[in-house]
């Protein structure tokens, strides 16, 4: 198993503004080489707005080509979530995007109800693992993390990716159950937030985090605009995993969808 190198960038969102938004990224991601896989936010065209109707592109639409031209011009796989709409319905849809042109899509599986985020989308039902460069990747969306069934790993992945607009008054939260799924999981996690505030007034405190398979702290982003950057060692993943494979007792369980 290989060692993937990662970034993840935290920076502040323009409100509903998806030109400027591409515009500020796709500087950050120029300044970036030798990445195999870059993490935007959560929703990083728009900021978390529940005016679906109004910030949905079509699917496969303007931020999925764009993200396919910063994969060819970084040379590395991009991943951010974008509301789309498809079919007459809406979804917060994360793209994982490689350089071949290549893509996979996850659409939000756990809608933030307490923003009205289930009125405004429709949740997705599967869960999606990709793989890239020698490691399989986990992909979920910001209120994904506080259930953890969802996300147990079956020996399918070794790195979990966390996209996020988390509010900053639970921040604790975030950086709590950030390493426990990597503890219970035994993989690499990369929680990836966003600063700045947003249209609705609401505070983003960053904290964007890549955790070890220990939980222990890679790279921490803090509260400020950053591009964190680390290498995931798969060999020393699969080693620990030899090693202390408590992932061999763990209980099964069948998952149905709550509609």
């Amino acid at each position: 198993m290989p060692a993937v190198k990662v970034a993840a960038v935290q920076c502040s969102l323009h409100w509903q503004d998806p030109k400027a938004n591409r515009q500020q990224l796709a500087g950050q991601i120029a300044a970036l080489s030798g990445q195999d896989l870059i993490v935007l936010p959560e929703m990083f065209t728009t900021g978390f707005s529940m005016d679906s109707a109004a910030v949905a592109e079509p699917a496969g639409g303007e931020s999925l080509n764009w993200l396919k031209q910063q994969a060819v011009l970084s040379g590395a796989a991009l991943c951010g979530s974008v509301a789309v709409t498809e079919q007459g319905r809406y979804y917060n849809r994360l793209y994982f995007v490689t350089p071949e042109g290549q893509y996979f899509q996850y659409d939000k599986k756990h809608l933030f109800r307490m923003a009205g985020e289930h009125d405004a989308y429709q949740a997705g039902t599967d869960r999606v693992i990709v793989p890239w460069r020698g490691l399989r990747f986990c992909l979920q969306i910001c209120y994904d993390l506080r259930f953890p069934v969802f996300s147990r790993n079956r020996n399918d992945y070794d790195v979990l990716i966390y996209v996020a607009n988390w509010p900053a008054p639970r921040r604790l939260a975030w950086r709590t159950l950030l390493a426990a799924r990597a503890i219970e999981n035994q993989c690499y996690v990369i929680g990836c937030n966003r600063i700045g505030s947003d249209g609705n007034g609401v505070e983003y405190s960053g904290d964007s985090l890549l955790l070890d398979y220990l939980g222990q702290s890679l790279v921490d982003g803090a509260d400020r605009a950053a591009v964190l950057a680390a290498e995931l060692d798969g060999a020393a993943l699969q080693q620990f995993k030899d090693k202390f494979p408590a992932y061999l007792d763990a209980d099964g369980f069948e998952l149905t969808t709550r509609r």
